[in-house]
């Protein structure tokens, strides 16, 4: 159930109109920034290798794939969607953004079977996944294959993205880009789902949602 679809230029120059951040806010946070590495499924999210080889997101895209991932989450009940994150600084935005949705949150190891074996420990049958990094949280998006549910994901310029359906390109490594993103899911979700009328009505604040160093 992979994304194939590319996205038309003049779909991604409308997009920007309608932005949920500022580009500022989303390289203050450091979205933008990438990896030294690039895979041919994110090239198309990339605006630019800079001279010290670091490949540099396309922030107006990320933006957009906010706003399509939200509007694909709101799709679901909240206990129907589980969201993981292996990585460390994942970890607390994910927490919060579970707190502000009632998604399901598995924050840390992520147990081989958790979504395959009716018998294992903490056994969960969500209708959608969202990970972090499609590598780190790498046991998690075979299941859900393996089950053959939808998988948003928060995807590097270093990440494959074969089994991924919905793509929010960033930087997914970086503290403050994590909370940064996810804070925007959160609040666009409750947009999506008519919880707030505008957006100054979303009282969480994004610091929140940054971990711990």
């Amino acid at each position: 159930m992979a994304e194939t679809e590319e996205q038309p230029r003049e779909e991604a120059s409308e997009a920007v109109e309608n932005k949920i951040a500022s580009e500022e806010t989303y390289m203050t946070a450091g979205v933008h920034i990438g990896t030294r590495q690039k895979t041919a499924d994110m090239t198309k999210y990339i605006y630019k290798v800079r001279n010290d080889g670091l490949y540099i997101i396309d922030v107006n895209k990320t933006d957009d794939r906010v706003q399509v991932a939200a509007q694909f989450i709101a799709k679901y009940k909240p206990e129907n969607v589980l969201v993981v994150s292996v990585r460390q600084y994942g970890q607390q935005p994910i927490r919060k953004l579970g707190e502000y949705t009632n998604i399901q949150v598995l924050a840390g190891r992520f147990r081989p079977g958790t979504l395959t074996n009716p018998n294992a420990r903490g056994y969960l049958e969500p209708e959608l996944l969202i990970v972090t990094d499609p590598l780190a949280d790498a046991q998690a998006l075979r299941e859900a294959r393996n089950v053959g549910i939808p998988v948003v994901a928060l995807c590097d310029t270093n990440n494959e993205t074969k089994h991924v359906d919905i793509i929010i390109p960033t930087n997914n490594k970086g503290r403050r880009a994590l909370a940064l993103v996810y804070w925007l899911l959160s609040r666009e979700v409750y947009k999506v789902k008519g919880k707030i009328e505008s957006y100054d009505d979303f009282q969480p604040e994004v610091e929140d949602f940054e971990a711990e160093i």
